[in-house]
């Protein structure tokens, strides 16, 4: 499980946007975004690397 803080996600549709992303490097993972806290959990078998740099090329920012 991993869990990252992204500050530029406001809405639902961003939280859309960026589990469509995840989606689309593994297609069996788990996706929880929650605008309200801005915090997005992933169940996947992909790296961790390979999943930031998914969520940053949807247009978001992971705050560490």
């Amino acid at each position: 499980m991993m869990q990252f803080k992204v500050p530029n996600m406001a809405c639902s549709a961003c939280s859309d946007t960026i589990a469509q992303a995840i989606k689309a490097i593994d297609p069996a993972a788990t996706v929880q975004a929650d605008p309200k806290t801005k915090l997005v959990e992933i169940e996947t078998q992909a790296s961790e690397t390979a999943i930031r740099a998914a969520i940053a090329t949807a247009g978001y920012t992971i705050s560490d």
